[in-house]
């Protein structure tokens, strides 16, 4: 693999970027997450429609892009980096169970409808909650063998600690339930996919931890001179960034293997070994950037208290960093 985005990748980098710089500042983000669909439903038409988002990772043949994950990854880090609410992760575990399990009938059906910006979930085994389940159109649950499509269930939002993040509980006992898949193989790619996912989230929620707390150590004066002059502080940082460097490599190795689809007992480690490394740096991350900016941290003005609730929320989705270790095999 190569070490480095491809010209295509970096483009498509910057201009997911430049959008959420434009359309997703604090105040934006903010007023999106308390909305009633949890995000703001005018970025999410665009960066489908003009960017095409949802269907990096759905092959041709069923009205995507044709890409892979590694793209869908490359979105992930820069929507991790600007917190802005989106249905994106949800819908890429989607598409990914539907790649790995779904008959072609299903694929067929449901794939284009994701590409064109529905939003799709998929409910695996022991999960309580699940993620966008209230406001998905296409809802997927695995059960036992089987990979079912899900219609009229009760989906209840769930109030979370990040409100950036959409949960719900899914009330299945009134639902018509069509069998569209194999729900092993369904099983077995989403869990991946989601930690991979979580991972490129968490190496962009690191990069814009570290961003806010070196601007701050510029501006803020401590004895006469800005606090980043101080070497203690500027060891802390350095760590941080060899941190967030390791984890973006750790990430693109993960999402590389899970694209290339090769051999799945190395792609397994490799993303057992990034999620649990990437959402650590996040964590340590986070924890500095409230630290080094002190008191006004932990106001609800400030977006410290945003990063750092993410930075804890993503090691709840798809598992926390101590148990991607224990699913390895030395």
């Amino acid at each position: 693999m190569d070490f480095a985005l491809s010209e295509e990748q970096t483009e498509l980098a910057a201009t997911v970027r430049g959008l959420l710089d434009k359309r997703a500042d604090s105040a934006a983000v903010r007023t999106a997450a308390v909305s009633d669909t949890g995000h703001d439903e005018a970025l999410w038409a665009t960066l489908c429609e003009q960017i095409g988002v949802a269907a990096l990772n759905v092959p041709e043949e069923y009205d995507g892009v044709g890409a892979s994950f590694f793209e869908s990854a490359v979105v992930l880090a820069e929507l991790g980096r600007s917190l802005a609410p989106s249905p994106l992760l949800a819908s890429v575990v989607a598409v990914e169970a539907l790649l790995a399990g779904g008959t072609e009938d299903a694929k067929a059906r449901l794939l284009p409808r994701i590409a064109a910006g529905e939003i799709a979930t998929v409910a695996l085994p022991g999960s309580n909650v699940v993620l966008d389940a209230d406001r998905a159109a296409i809802v997927l649950v695995v059960d036992g063998d089987d990979l079912v499509e899900v219609t009229g269930a009760c989906a209840t939002w769930v109030e979370a600690m990040d409100q950036s993040i959409r949960l719900a509980r899914l009330d299945l006992s009134g639902a018509e339930r069509t069998v569209v898949g194999d729900g092993r193989a369904a099983l077995a790619r989403a869990e991946l996919v989601g930690a991979a996912a979580v991972a490129a989230l968490a190496v962009g929620l690191s990069d814009r931890a570290l961003a806010m707390t070196v601007d701050y150590s510029k501006e803020r004066v401590q004895f006469g001179r800005p606090i980043g002059s101080f070497q203690a502080l500027k060891h802390r940082m350095a760590d941080v960034f060899a941190r967030a460097e390791l984890a973006r490599s750790a990430s693109w190795a993960a999402s590389y293997a899970l694209a290339a689809g090769e051999d799945a007992e190395d792609t397994a480690f490799r993303v057992r070994a990034a999620a649990s490394y990437c959402l650590e740096a996040a964590s340590l991350a986070a924890s500095e950037c409230v630290q080094l900016h002190g008191g006004i941290a932990i106001t609800w003005e400030h977006d410290a208290q945003l990063v750092f609730k993410r930075a804890h929320a993503l090691g709840r989705l798809f598992g926390a960093p101590h148990q991607h270790r224990a699913a390895i095999s030395l």
